[in-house]
């Protein structure tokens, strides 16, 4: 159902981790590790009816994470320690995820026929189409479709083993034991497939606006067609602000989805917000008109933002203008449900933040469609 490309095989990166335990655990513990927070979200039932049991959100400090490697693994440990114990999480079996930006994707074309020998195929054309040792890496691959030329359409998904580890190992020092491994591209197609339908040929844009880059996956009829980032994200938003009200990270942050500080009116946050918005929506335009020039035939039907800044008054709106195409804020939880014990108005509120968690807690172990 909702693995898209990538998301529907038994982890991403599953030649690397070690075999599921017997007796899977009724629930899954989606632990996103971001540039300045960890999101947390424990969730029970199958891919397709999502129950959320405990969600929660930590900051974390600017040098934790940097250029895509966990550089502080005892403050993020202690972090995900924190998270459990705040929000009675119970679980120890992990999906989590590692940034777009670190990840190598290409698309290969193979000859159809026996395969029972694709394994050897991949590999062998891996070679050439990563840019990188192989023996640095760890690799993953899908088979996205059986062309009418009898060819097999493939993608190659591979990401540093360094990197991998730095995620795995920290949430191991965690007390947790990681079982699946994603992209955050294909865990934000994971959220939109759970609570969204497509019609056939339609193309949709998901963009996840993060705290230093945003996360972008645009869709065919239901199939990732597209996947890249930019590097701006809500960042940016917070440094205008400091920067033109005079305020600090914290208030800042407040201002920045909707909240008050001090006499501000909302004319004067929205004008300090300009610069930001401007940016973002020029190279969020740049990107998918990359995307049109180089891929697509039909044009976008609509796009989906998600990731705490996508709450900024007008940015939807002045997105939606620039690319002359609908534009609105997802919802992560429209068909998902919540536990009696969880939080509800926390994960209500922060439901945009969690998109990316969400679409994590959707995926399970030895999960094939």
């Amino acid at each position: 159902m909702n693995g898209g490309l990538l998301g529907s095989v038994s982890g991403l990166f599953r030649r690397s981790l070690t075999d599921f335990l017997p007796g899977r655990q009724s629930s899954i513990l989606a632990v996103d590790i971001g540039s300045s927070c960890v999101k947390l979200v424990e969730a029970d039932g199958t891919p397709s009816q999502v129950r959320i049991l405990a969600a929660g959100i930590a900051p974390l400090s600017p040098t934790a994470v940097q250029n895509n490697l966990i550089q502080e693994p005892d403050e993020v440990a202690e972090v995900i320690r924190d998270l459990l114990s705040q929000t009675g999480a119970r679980s120890t079996e992990v999906v989590t995820a590692v940034p777009g930006p670190a990840v190598m994707i290409k698309k290969i074309m193979l000859p159809g026929g026996d395969d029972s020998d694709l394994d050897n195929q991949v590999m062998l054309e891996a070679g050439s189409a990563i840019p990188e040792n192989l023996d640095n890496v760890t690799l993953d691959y899908q088979v996205i479709d059986y062309t009418d030329r009898d060819e097999i359409e493939v993608l190659l998904v591979a990401v540093k083993k360094d990197i991998l580890n730095s995620y795995t190992s920290v949430l191991r020092q965690a007390g947790l034991s990681p079982k699946i491994v994603d992209v955050d591209y294909f865990a934000l197609e994971n959220m939109f497939d759970l609570n969204y339908e497509t019609g056939e040929g339609q193309v949709v844009g998901l963009v996840n606006v993060g705290a230093r880059y945003c996360s972008m996956n645009i869709l065919r009829g239901g199939r990732s067609s597209f996947t890249g980032d930019i590097p701006v994200g809500g960042a940016e938003f917070t440094d205008v602000l400091m920067r033109n009200l005079d305020v600090s990270a914290e208030e800042a942050e407040l201002l920045k989805t909707g909240g008050s500080v001090g006499s501000f009116g909302r004319d004067q946050i929205d004008a300090a917000l300009t610069p930001a918005v401007n940016l973002l929506v020029e190279e969020i335009h740049r990107a998918l008109s990359f995307y049109w020039r180089s891929d697509a035939e039909e044009p976008l039907a609509a796009v989906y933002l998600s990731g705490g800044t996508s709450q900024v008054q007008g940015l939807a709106q002045s997105l939606s203008e620039r690319l002359e195409t609908p534009v609105e804020i997802a919802d992560p939880l429209s068909r998902v449900h919540l536990a009696r014990g969880a939080n509800e108005d926390f994960v209500r509120e922060n439901a945009s933040s969690l998109a990316v968690t969400i679409g994590l807690a959707a995926r399970r172990s030895g999960d094939k469609t």
